[in-house]
Formats: structure tokens, sequence, C-alpha cells
């Protein structure tokens, strides 16, 4: 099964072109499953595998206290598998035909004020080579609404400040160009002219935001970096890696951005998936109305 799973892998990777982080979560999925079905004693190869024993698997999940979005994300894996191995005629039937998917509660992402982005954007106080990358790094996030895997894969070539916009390669390495304004500008300006190359240590390589190994900043970097950032900027809610993702789109519609706009910016195939920050907008209007209208 290990064998199927990384022709499986392969395919996807050259047919759909997704990004590593998606691939691993694949990875991840179809070695739990396999690793599951290992112990199911009717299931000596994928041909065996029927309807029941997956709800089973599924239901196995559940005990475990997987959430929705998990099972969700599982059963997409799932099908995708079955359905290349029927494909391929390594199966003679696909037994994900009739399993649903359960619907995901969605939850409004949590975003800062502006406050308290003013808070942590000035956190840094760019004394050292450490606090200038910081500084832009958490600029740019803000500035373009960039996703953090995106962020560390930015490379020197992808920005132009002179035109005022960076290149952005996200999911399915699709491109987007996603314009900066002068704050962003600035703090990476002063990065990229009086930081990184002493961060580089004489490496070479093009990635422009670098650990104090000289080598590309990796995701779980950033996210220590931003847990001790907000901790000195006395943010009380609790931030993920996509906290300023969520904030740059809250704020642009509130001040009366075009939702196709932030669609474009964000990356979002679907506007639906864009929608969801409207819903957050029409939430502290409420909260506004009802904390300052005399009869509310």
């Amino acid at each position: 099964m290990k064998n199927q799973i990384e022709d499986f892998l392969h395919f996807i990777i050259v047919e759909k072109g997704l990004s590593k982080n998606t691939i691993d979560s694949y990875r991840r999925d179809l070695t739990k499953y396999t690793n599951y079905l290992g112990n199911v004693e009717q299931v000596t190869s994928l041909n065996d595998v029927t309807r029941i024993v997956i709800m089973n698997y599924l239901f196995f999940l559940r005990e475990q206290g997987r959430a929705n979005t998990t099972i969700a994300r599982t059963i997409a894996s799932i099908r995708s598998f079955h359905q290349f191995l029927l494909r391929e005629k390594e199966t003679t039937n696909d037994p994900t035909v009739h399993i649903e998917t359960p619907k995901q509660d969605r939850r409004l992402p949590k975003v800062l004020s502006s406050e308290e982005v003013d808070a942590l954007l000035t956190a840094p106080n760019t004394s050292s080579v450490f606090d200038r990358r910081n500084k832009a790094m958490l600029e740019i996030l803000y500035a373009t609404g960039m996703r953090v895997s995106e962020l560390c894969s930015l490379k020197l070539q992808d920005v132009h400040l002179s035109m005022g916009f960076i290149r952005c390669i996200g999911k399915g390495n699709k491109e987007r160009i996603i314009p900066i304004g002068k704050l962003a500008t600035e703090a990476l300006t002063t990065y990229i002219n009086s930081a990184r190359g002493d961060l580089m240590k004489k490496k070479q390589h093009d990635f422009l935001f670098v650990n104090h190994h000289g080598e590309s900043l990796s995701r779980q970097g950033f996210w220590k970096i931003l847990k001790k950032l907000s901790k000195e900027a006395n943010i009380q809610k609790e931030l993920t890696p996509h906290t300023l993702r969520h904030s740059f789109a809250t704020h642009l519609l509130e001040n009366g951005a075009d939702l196709r706009a932030v669609q474009e910016m964000l990356g979002h195939v679907d506007i639906s998936t864009t929608q969801i920050y409207t819903h957050i907008s029409k939430t502290r209007l409420k909260d506004v109305y009802a904390n300052f209208h005399p009869r509310a």
C-alpha cells in the first residue's frame, strides 16, 4: 500500500501542481488510513476495501475526538486515492461513492483591531537585524494578506519595491500580484539593505527572509517569532499565523474595499470563501451599535 500511496502522490504533484503542504497532508491522511486497513482482517489488498470499512474508519476517527474539518479532509484524501486506483485499474470499484462529507461549522476567524495591529507592528524596535527582519515580515503580511507559507517562499526577485508590488506564488502554483504600501515598503527596504546580508552568513540563495543560520525561514520559525512579539505587544487574543491575513481582509472590507479585489489579493478561487469576512464586518457593526447607540 505504501507504493500505491507514493504513486498517487506523484500523480497529483504532476497533474495538479499542489503545494508541498497539501501533499504532506495527503500523505499523513493516507498513511493513517492504510495503517488502519492493515489491522482489518478482511482487507488483504485495497481492492477488498468496502464502504462499510471506510465508514468504520471514520467512526474510529470520531471516537478519537477528531473535528469535522479533519474528517472532511480525510474523506477527500481517501476519495481521491480510491478514484486514482480505479482509474489506474489497480482496483475494480470505488468504495467512497456514497460516503457523504460531514457539514463543517463555519467559524468566524479571529481578527485584530487596528490598535492591536499597530501594537504588534511596532513591537520590533528595529535595533537589531532580527528586529528589522521581524518588522518587515509583519508589515508585509498585514500589507498583502498573504499566507505564512507564501511569505516564507518569497525570493528577492519577487519584490518590486520601486513599483510597489510583490509577486506571490500561492496554492496550485498560481501567481498573483499584490500591491504594498509605504510603511511595508520602508520596512522591507531597511531589512534588505541593513539586515539580510548579515543574517545570510555568506550563504548563497535568493530566499527573502532568513533565520539565524542564514537559511530560509520556516513556518514554524515564523510562528515562534509571532508568539514572542504578540506577548511583547501585550495582545491578549490568541494569535495564529493566519491572524494578520484575516485582519488584512476584514480591515479592507470595513473601509469600503471591493470584495472582488480582496478575493484577488487573497488568492481565493471561490468568492464565497472571501465573503466570510463580510460577516465579521457585520458582527462588529452590531457591536458598535450596541455599545454606542443611546437606544440600543
